[in-house]
This record gives C-alpha cells, structure tokens and sequence, in this order.
C-alpha cells in the first residue's frame, strides 16, 4: 500500500512538473506576441500619419 501512495505522488509530482513547464512556455509565447501586437500598432500608428501627411485633405463634394 505504501509503495503504490508512492508511486502514485511521483506520477502527481511528474505531471505537476511538466504542467509549470508547459505554462513557462505558454507565458514566453504570450509575452511574445504581446511584444509584436505593440510593435505592430506602433507602425500602424506611424503609417497611419504618414499616409495623413501625403494625401490632401479631403473636401467634402457640394453633393454631400
């Protein structure tokens, strides 16, 4: 009986430790692409005024 309560908590301290290793992985993944999702809106925040500054102003036409 005392064999198998340990086998069982090494089978439960195995997968604890591969679960901490799947979340360190998931959270560098996040990290990451939180990284690239702020990078991304700054160069579409610096096209965006780009494209401002090299397209005239827009009229409204007298039809609207």
């Amino acid at each position: 009986m005392l064999e198998e309560l340990q086998e069982r908590v090494t089978e439960l301290e195995i997968r604890f430790s591969h679960q901490t290793q799947l979340l360190d992985e998931l959270n560098e993944v996040l990290t990451d692409c939180n990284r690239r999702i702020d990078r991304l809106s700054q160069e579409n925040q610096h096209l965006r005024a780009t494209i401002s500054t090299l397209s005239p102003v827009l009229e409204e036409s007298p039809d609207e």
